[in-house]
């Protein structure tokens, strides 16, 4: 039985990548991600934001005093201009691309063109096999539009292909009107992949303290859903490899993303909440389900039940609420006269 799948051109032994998660942020922890059956690692991203607050703290501190003397200023040395989170995560990426045998995709959140091209420059001299940019934006502002955050990651992707040479994958959050358009104007501009989705930071209230509080579940096997069906109605209609991330509990979870047309499957909450050993798990599954359905490769059912290829592929799009609730609650619809 033949599990290889191929993503951003990377061949991989089977579907199952480790996502970007804490897990990931360490070399002992990529190694642990290998160990328990990984086709491929994402590491966890390297943020611009948090490596220039750094830069800002350290450079408060450096200047606190320093006009208390005239002299003082003189003995103090000019800043070296590195970023030493950046290079410490560098460095990490290195030695985990030295030291596992499967392909390591450096994932990076950034804030300037600077920082893309930079930091993106450094991942792939560090041996990075793939750059997952992970776009998170929210536009607040009411004057920008739909088509401007669009455009800004547009011209993101094109500064980053211009530099790179390895393939890129985008982290694609749900909320744009347009999906497939994006897609295509993410193709056109050198990506080589999309990741659906991202999960956007969305804090809670603490009703005791009257403050906002960073809360982030780990995803369930609902929230395969969304995801299930753009990785739909997307396969065949793009040349850019598809991963699925989000609500990857079970083996049964990689089969229906596979089954719809993406090309591998990303898992960060399943690794998190059992351990990194719950990926051979995973894989293992997925081959029985292989078995059980006579399939010898991964390619045989790939996309089957992609909008492409069903008979009636307004299935994925209609509206149809009412019917959905009446086959879920029969009885509770027809005591209510949904």
């Amino acid at each position: 039985m033949n599990l290889e799948t191929t993503y951003l051109g990377l061949q991989l032994a089977h579907p199952v990548i480790a996502g970007a998660s804490p897990l990931s942020a360490t070399l002992d922890g990529i190694r642990r991600l290998e160990d328990g059956g990984a086709a491929a690692i994402v590491t966890a991203s390297l943020y611009e934001g948090e490596i220039l607050a750094d830069e800002e703290a350290l450079e408060a501190a450096l200047i606190v005093g320093a006009e208390s003397h005239p002299e003082v200023t003189s003995y103090l040395p000019p800043l070296c201009g590195c970023r030493r989170p950046q290079a410490g995560h560098v460095e990490m990426v290195r030695r985990a691309v030295e030291s596992v045998s499967v392909p390591v995709i450096a994932s990076l959140n950034a804030m300037t063109r600077e920082g893309w091209v930079d930091i993106a420059l450094d991942l792939q001299a560090a041996g990075a096999a793939a750059i997952e940019l992970n776009f998170f934006y929210m536009p607040t502002d009411p004057a920008e539009t739909s088509a401007d955050v669009e455009q800004r990651l547009v011209e993101t992707v094109r500064d980053v292909r211009g530099a790179v040479q390895i393939p890129l994958a985008i982290k694609l959050g749900p909320y744009f009107s347009a999906p497939a358009h994006m897609v295509r104007l993410l193709a056109d501009a050198g990506a080589d992949g999309v990741v659906l989705f991202n999960r956007f930071y969305e804090p809670d209230i603490d009703l005791e303290t009257m403050t906002y509080r960073p809360k982030l579940e780990l995803s369930q096997e609902g929230d395969i859903r969304l995801r299930l069906k753009w990785i739909a109605l997307l396969a065949g209609k793009t040349p850019l490899s598809l991963a699925a991330s989000g609500g990857v509990e079970g083996a049964d979870e990689v089969a229906k993303y596979l089954l719809a047309g993406a090309d591998a499957v990303q898992t960060t909450s399943a690794p998190l909440r059992h351990g990194p050993g719950y990926l051979d798990r995973l894989v293992k599954g997925f081959t029985e389900w292989m078995e059980a359905h006579e399939a010898s490769s991964v390619t045989e059912f790939r996309g089957r039940m992609s909008a492409e290829r069903l008979a009636d592929p307004e299935v994925l799009v209609t509206a149809h609420h009412t019917a959905t609730l009446l086959l879920q609650y029969p009885c509770r619809g027809a005591a209510t006269g949904l």
